[in-house]
């Protein structure tokens, strides 16, 4: 049986690399990373111990010009696409909107929201009836993030509207859409955001007293992008652990 073929962004930590390791027995993957490549190698090797065959693609999000060579890449590798994980994504320091500048901004937006549209839309002329889109999204989704990541959490909201809009452009043919909105997940996200203590300091207060894994948010991913999930398309799965 011909292995499918999963493009992963964001892959050389935190979730993006616990799908691919996860995918890796039954899919080919393709694993975008951009400055972190001892990470993106470390979840290539693993991922090929388990039987894929894989290419990494490098391109910096911050620039959605680079979508089209990031695509290139994909290209020259793959002969088929069946699944995209819209995973790559970046916050900043915690900060009030009233310190915020342009810059900041840009760039927040650039890479979790301008990016993935343009990442899906390329990613859609090359799939087929059966393929699957996840995006990834957050809780900060639903509550803002005030007085730290507003500007994350709004990028989170849009890029929901657009799974919405492109899940109900793309079923007529087959293709199905969602986003997954994770929680307090254990990953180097807080450190990059300045608080390296933020899932101790978060996890008593979840309803479950505890944050979530990046393990548990991939079965969550892969089992969207499966055959498993053959009649789930517009929707958004909460991995928040009741928050």
């Amino acid at each position: 049986m011909t292995r499918k073929t999963l493009l992963i962004t964001g892959a050389s930590s935190g979730i993006g690399a616990a799908t691919a390791v996860m995918a890796a027995s039954d899919h080919d993957l393709a694993l975008h990373y951009n400055g972190n490549r001892a990470g993106v190698e470390a979840t290539a090797l693993a991922a090929r111990a388990r039987g894929a065959r894989v290419s990494l693609l490098r391109s910096d999000l911050s620039d959605p010009e680079t979508v089209t060579d990031l695509f290139a890449q994909f290209d020259a590798a793959h002969d088929r696409l069946d699944g995209l994980v819209n995973n790559a994504g970046v916050l900043d320091r915690a900060q009030p909107v009233t310190e915020f500048t342009a810059a900041r901004v840009a760039r927040i937006v650039a890479v979790n929201l301008t990016s993935p549209m343009l990442v899906a839309g390329q990613a859609a002329r090359r799939m087929h009836e059966g393929a699957a889109i996840v995006n990834i999204s957050s809780v900060a989704a639903k509550f803002g993030s005030p007085n730290q990541y507003v500007d994350y959490a709004a990028t989170k909201g849009g890029l929901e509207v657009f799974s919405k809009g492109l899940a109900q452009e793309l079923a007529p043919r087959g293709i199905r859409v969602t986003a997954v909105r994770p929680g307090i997940i254990a990953t180097d996200i807080h450190a990059k955001g300045g608080e390296p203590d933020r899932v101790d300091r978060l996890a008593p207060s979840l309803p479950m007293r505890r944050a979530g894994t990046a393990d548990e948010v991939a079965r969550a991913v892969l089992w969207l992008l499966s055959d498993h999930a053959s009649y789930v398309t517009d929707s958004v799965l909460d991995v928040s652990g009741g928050r």
